[in-house]
């Protein structure tokens, strides 16, 4: 089979198309991380035909990673999640490069990996890493999704670099209260995962527009999406240094 056969059906989606589907080819997408969040959004990444994909994430697979990480499996327990999630995307789409890192983005490395990308996607858990992200996007000019989840609730925020809110115009610090393990149901973390990847689709290709400067929140109890007018901070170190 050719790889235009692969997508025939998603360059049918009005306004997508041939030249769309060629974005995606020539794209490298940052994941950090690919547990229950990540796991399902560079999925759907490798099933849309984004050409590159780097996945960071540290640490061995535990029993309780797997009622939500979907590149995993039983017979991984104990082993290193970053290769499991290559060898299955790989497995998956054969006509994509992945590279894959071993180490969650921290400020050793956060630098490095942005700059190899062209969009960056945020799933980590700990603020600190989001905000990092963040800031490398925003100072390299690389496009930003950030996207989180808690309990029943998620919410997504997609950044084009000077000209949108980013996330430290609505954090500025970690918050003292937020804590590594928090409740979760695989299939809200999947939910808010593929809003991310859909935003994340829309900066690299143009074929429709994201909801910048809006939170995309979801509420999976009531089944309710809204999205929250956001302004952006003037004074932002970041993207208002990209400003101007």
């Amino acid at each position: 089979m050719s790889y235009e056969e692969y997508y025939t059906w998603q360059e049918d989606v009005p306004g997508f198309g041939k030249a769309a589907q060629e974005k995606l080819k020539n794209c490298t997408a940052l994941v950090s991380r690919v547990g229950g969040l990540g796991g399902p959004l560079a999925f759907s990444l490798a099933a849309a035909g984004v050409g590159r994909i780097i996945l960071a994430h540290g640490g061995e697979l535990r029993p309780d990673d797997l009622n939500r990480q979907i590149l995993m499996t039983h017979d991984g327990l104990g082993k290193l999640r970053h290769e499991q999630a290559t060898e299955t995307l790989r497995r998956f789409n054969p006509d994509i490069e992945v590279e894959s890192v071993g180490e969650n983005v921290s400020e050793d490395n956060a630098a490095d990996l942005v700059g190899k990308a062209d969009l960056v996607f945020s799933c980590a858990p700990l603020f600190e890493e989001r905000l990092l992200m963040n800031r490398e996007a925003m100072r390299q000019g690389k496009f930003f999704v950030d996207g989180a989840m808690c309990s029943m609730e998620g919410h997504v925020l997609a950044v084009r670099p000077g000209e949108s809110t980013c996330l430290s115009c609505l954090v500025k610090e970690p918050p003292a209260y937020w804590n590594r393990r928090f409740p979760v149901i695989g299939a809200v973390s999947a939910m808010v995962a593929q809003i991310a990847a859909l935003e994340g689709i829309k900066l690299v290709t143009g074929f429709a527009e994201p909801a910048l400067d809006h939170l995309i929140h979801v509420d999976t109890v009531a089944m309710r999406m809204k999205k929250v007018k956001l302004l952006r901070d003037p004074d932002c170190p970041y993207c208002s240094n990209f400003a101007s």
